[in-house]
C-alpha cells in the first residue's frame, strides 16, 4: 500500500472531515491514481481547486499519485497573483452566465433580478445541469457536490451558505459580480429580457389603479409579463443596496 501525504488550504476544508481540517494527513492508495481523482475521494470537488503542488511543484490534475509525495491543494486565488505556476481551473468564461440546482430557486431569483442570465427549473436532473453547464458554459451554483465532481463540470460553485440573501452576497463575493450588475434587465419569473415599451401596448392588461398611477412598464420579452415601478420597485431597490453594502464589507 502506497501513502501520500495532502494538505487542503482555506474554503476547501468545508469539505474535509473534522480530523483532516487545516492538517498535513497521511492517505493510502494503490497503483498511481490521478491527482484529480484523489482529491475527489477525499471529498473535495475538481471545480472549487485552483492550484496543486507536489513537493513544492505545481501540477496539473492528470498528474499521478506516487508513493511519497507531498501535496498540497489550494482554493481559487482573488487577490494573489499566481499567474507564473501551473493553474488547474480553465480560464474564465467570457460571459457570466450561470444554472442553478432546484435547491437554489429564491437565489436564481435575486440573480435574474441583477441582470444575470439564470436558468433554473425546479426538475433539473442532475446529467441535465451538467450537460447545460457544459453546453451553454455556464457557471453550475449547487449544494450538491457530488454534482460538481461530474467530468463534463467545467465551471462550478459549492454554495454554503443557507439564507437566499446570505447565497446571493456569497456568490458576488465569489465571482467579483459586484461591478457587473445590471439590475431589472431581466424577468426574474422566466429569466427573459425586460424592455421598456409604449403603454399602449399593455394598458388592457393592467389594474385601474396601476393604469391611474404609473406611466412607465416593461414587458418580459419571453414570458409577455408586465412590470412597473410600483412600492415592489423601491424595497428591492433597498434590498440590492444594502446587498451591495454586505459584499463590499
Amino acid at each position: 500500500m502506497n501513502h501520500a501525504s495532502f494538505r487542503f488550504y482555506a474554503e476547501l476544508n468545508d469539505f474535509l472531515p473534522p480530523h483532516r481540517k487545516r492538517v498535513i494527513f497521511s492517505h493510502a492508495f494503490d497503483g498511481q491514481p490521478s491527482v484529480k481523482d484523489t482529491i475527489e475521494a477525499l471529498g473535495v470537488p475538481h471545480t472549487e481547486v485552483d492550484l496543486i503542488l507536489v513537493h513544492g511543484e505545481s501540477v496539473d490534475f492528470s498528474y499521478r499519485i506516487k508513493d511519497g509525495d507531498q501535496v498540497s491543494i489550494y482554493p481559487v486565488f482573488e487577490s494573489i497573483d499566481i499567474t507564473s505556476v501551473l493553474r488547474v481551473r480553465p480560464q474564465p468564461l467570457r460571459e457570466v452566465r450561470f444554472v442553478l440546482d432546484t435547491h437554489l430557486g429564491r437565489l436564481a431569483g435575486y440573480l435574474r433580478m441583477l441582470g444575470f442570465d439564470t436558468l433554473y427549473r425546479n426538475d433539473f436532473g442532475d446529467a441535465e445541469l451538467a450537460s447545460l453547464s457544459n453546453r451553454g458554459k455556464r457557471i453550475l451554483l449547487t449544494k450538491d457536490r457530488g454534482l460538481l465532481k461530474r467530468a463534463e463540470v467545467t465551471h462550478g460553485y459549492c454554495v454554503r451558505e443557507i439564507h437566499p440573501r446570505r447565497q446571493l452576497v456569497e456568490v458576488l463575493r465569489r465571482f467579483d459580480l459586484a461591478r457587473l450588475i445590471k439590475p431589472f434587465e431581466r424577468c426574474m419569473r422566466c429569466n427573459g429580457l425586460v424592455t421598456l415599451i409604449d403603454d399602449e401596448e399593455v394598458i388592457d392588461q393592467l389594474p385601474p389603479e396601476t393604469r391611474q398611477y404609473y406611466d412607465e412598464y416593461h414587458l418580459c420579452q419571453d414570458c409577455g409579463r408586465v412590470y412597473w415601478r410600483g412600492s415592489h420597485y423601491q424595497r428591492m431597490q433597498l434590498f440590492i443596496a444594502q446587498v451591495l453594502e454586505e459584499v463590499a464589507g
